[in-house]
Order: structure tokens, then C-alpha cells, then sequence
């Protein structure tokens, strides 16, 4: 079974006085607002780290609750924030880590099969797989 979703983004303009908008086929994004600011200088918008980061911080709380339900446990809750860091090498840019930081609320459970579940999660989640991706391009100039 493949399931794909879809998103899109549409840009205007150079670098640094550029703008863009990002919409997600689901709707929950609809012309969301990027650019040079909202990446670099903290202004209103979304920029493609913060959608790593997300993604990265949803999918693996739902990949740590398939895996607790596996062992018979189920969380009261799972909160997960993923920081995205995009540091600048070699002239360029490149996302150099991401650090996920967990809290979880789960009956029953001891910290060690916590910890190992985690572990394995953080491993498995398809995101975190993404990460090292093969990346598949089409490029058509029009």
C-alpha cells in the first residue's frame, strides 16, 4: 500500500525580498506565508524547518503510541517537540540535527521499556527515516 499526500509551494522574486506561499492539499495550510523573513529574521509565517519540525514531532508521537500499544500500554498523553537546526557550512545551508525532546504520561510503565521504546521509535518513525531519504526530482522549465 502507498499513500501520498501533497503539498505545494509557489514563490515570487529573489532570495531576500521573495515571498512565497505554502498550501497542503488537506487545506490545513492555505497560502501559508514564507520568505527570507519568516526563515531568517523571526517574522510572521511558516518556513520549511518549522514544517520538518511538525511533521518530524507528530509522526513520532504516533509511531510511540503504535509501539506502547504493541507492549499493551497506552499513553494518557505524548508530547513531543522537535527542534529543527539549520546552521550555515561550506557558504551554504543544510539541517544539521534534529532534537526531539519527549514527554509522556503512560500507566504502568517503567522508565527502562520507556526508554527502549523511544529509542526504537525515534529509529523507526517514517519521518525520522525520511531524513535519510532517497529523493526522487522532475524538473521542467516552462
Amino acid at each position: 500500500m502507498t499513500i501520498k499526500k501533497t503539498a505545494h509551494a509557489q514563490w515570487s522574486g529573489d532570495l531576500k525580498k521573495g515571498k512565497g506561499f505554502i498550501s497542503t492539499e488537506s487545506g490545513a495550510l492555505e497560502k501559508q506565508p514564507y520568505g527570507f523573513n519568516t526563515r531568517f529574521e523571526d517574522k510572521v509565517g511558516t518556513n520549511p524547518e518549522e514544517l520538518i519540525g511538525a511533521a518530524h514531532s507528530g509522526c513520532f508521537s504516533m509511531a510511540l503510541s503504535l509501539a506502547l500499544g504493541e507492549k499493551d500500554f497506552v499513553a494518557d498523553s505524548i508530547e513531543t517537540k522537535a527542534v529543527v537546526s539549520l546552521d550555515e557550512v561550506d557558504g551554504g545551508f543544510e539541517v544539521s540535527h534534529v532534537a526531539l525532546t519527549v514527554t509522556a504520561k503512560i500507566p504502568d510503565i517503567s522508565d527502562a521499556v520507556f526508554q527502549e521504546l523511544c529509542e526504537s521509535t525515534k529509529k523507526g518513525c517514517p519521518i525520522s527515516k525520511l531524513l535519510n531519504a532517497e529523493i526522487s526530482l522532475d524538473a521542467k522549465l516552462i
